[in-house]
């Protein structure tokens, strides 16, 4: 498999994933072929619109399971205002989760193991198939059924 090798500008919660990362920023260079979703994607399997599904996808869950602080936190209290920038780690994380749940049950009972399993959990195709118990082959349908009703809920066009 051939490494996607991509430069991005590294914040509080991740690689960010949009723009250029140039200048005094502090930078992560990041495989795009690494997931089950990259590798899907890089032979096709996948079109841009269900991968950044995925992607978008795999991000609020792992912001949602950070622990934002070892310690108490003693930020002072603020008035809520619109907007993600405004919130502290600890909001942030609750939105994400929030996010998650949300993309979770717009795709259904019975696409949120297949979603989980290769898009959260990093798990290849076929293994999950056979650890659902479906016949060879099938996943890359439900997974793709999945993936789309995760990006209706993204508003991903």
């Amino acid at each position: 498999m051939q490494r996607q090798l991509v430069e991005r500008e590294l914040t509080e919660e991740g690689p960010r994933s949009g723009g250029n990362a140039k200048g005094k920023r502090r930078t992560v260079t990041v495989n795009l072929s690494e997931s089950p979703l990259g590798w899907l994607h890089s032979r096709g399997h996948l079109d841009d619109r269900l991968f950044q599904a995925g992607e978008r996808l795999r991000a609020d869950y792992e912001r949602a399971n950070l622990g934002p602080s070892v310690t108490m936190r003693w930020d002072p209290v603020r008035a809520r205002t619109t907007g993600d920038a405004e919130l502290s780690a600890m909001e942030r994380q609750v939105a994400a989760k929030a996010r998650f749940d949300g993309a979770l049950a717009e795709a259904g009972r019975g696409l949120q193991d297949v979603l989980w399993r290769v898009v959260c959990s990093c798990e290849a195709l076929p293994d999950a198939e056979r650890s659902l118990g479906w016949p060879a082959r099938s996943g890359k349908l439900v997974l793709k059924l999945a993936l789309d009703r995760v990006a209706d809920f993204y508003r991903i066009n």
